[in-house]
């Protein structure tokens, strides 16, 4: 269940304002840069009937055009037809088709396989990792970039699954907090139904996304955007009434969530190593 706010009147919810049509100009100028840059002229993304995935189409649509922009629902058989039908409304709503491609046959031969019962934390991996395939497979088919949907407060607690939802090659979201990004789909042309309604995953009946972490967004980004963003220390978070369990256990999942927001660690034994000293514009041979 997700607990009450632990920070009223403690940090200012101004400070997590920002101006929405500075903010999606600068996305769309991304979007239709990087594409380009590495070669492409599509991109493809998974449409989960939520928030995220809905505010990227839109970018994307605004940046390629709609006839260069793929959307996929992938339900599982678990999934609420909510879902799918809140991703046909912002589908309808940008003037895209929804492919939709069920992820059932592929997450229970897998599961039959591995034999015995698996924990929701197994199955919900397993789910968004089918979903990935999904992704990458169309995207080889029409020589198209994945975009990705995790937003800044889900890469900070390491809230997603590696090679899953937090897989892509573009994303546009990633340094908006969660509260932000439902400022900027407030003025984008989405479903009022999207934009409102709370955050889940939708691969186990029942979950939340609040409900997973223990505490609501608007908390959890105040405190994130306070530490990360302002570099407040501990003592001054402290200091102005932040509760200290609160404190400790988000920095706790911060610093321990880091392996996921990082490349694998290469071990180095040549002069210059990939990930360490072989240092390149990252476009240079394009």
């Amino acid at each position: 269940m997700t607990k009450p706010s632990l920070l009223t009147g403690r940090l200012d919810p101004a400070a997590l304002e920002l101006d929405p049509d500075l903010v999606r100009r600068i996305l769309v100028a991304f979007l239709r840069e990087e594409t380009g840059k590495a070669g492409f002229g599509r991109v493809v993304l998974g449409l989960s009937g939520g928030i995220d995935s809905a505010v990227v189409a839109s970018l994307a649509v605004a940046a390629l055009g709609p006839e260069a922009v793929t959307v996929v629902a992938m339900p599982y058989k678990t999934s609420s037809p909510d879902s799918l039908a809140d991703a046909q409304g912002v589908a309808d709503a940008l003037g895209l088709e929804l492919v939709v491609q069920p992820i059932t046959p592929m997450a229970d031969t897998f599961l039959a396989a591995a034999g015995g019962s698996a924990s929701d934390l197994r199955r919900g991996n397993l789910m968004a990792r089918c979903r990935m395939i999904v992704l990458y497979d169309r995207s080889a088919a029409e020589h198209a970039l994945v975009l990705g949907t995790s937003n800044k407060t889900e890469l900070l607690l390491g809230y997603g699954t590696l090679h899953g939802d937090m897989a892509s090659a573009l994303n546009p979201v990633g340094d908006l907090y969660k509260t932000q990004i439902r400022q900027l789909a407030r003025s984008l042309d989405l479903p009022k139904q999207v934009v409102d309604k709370a955050p889940t995953a939708d691969l186990v009946p029942g979950q939340t996304d609040e409900g997973d972490l223990g505490n609501t967004y608007a908390d959890l980004d105040l405190l994130l955007h306070a530490s990360i963003d302002e570099r407040r220390t501990a003592g001054e978070l402290l200091a102005l009434g932040v509760d200290p369990g609160f404190l400790d256990r988000v920095g706790r999942r911060v610093r321990t969530m880091q392996f996921k927001r990082r490349p694998p660690v290469i071990a180095k034994i040549s002069p210059r190593t990939v990930d360490k000293d072989f240092h390149h514009l990252r476009d240079w041979g394009t």
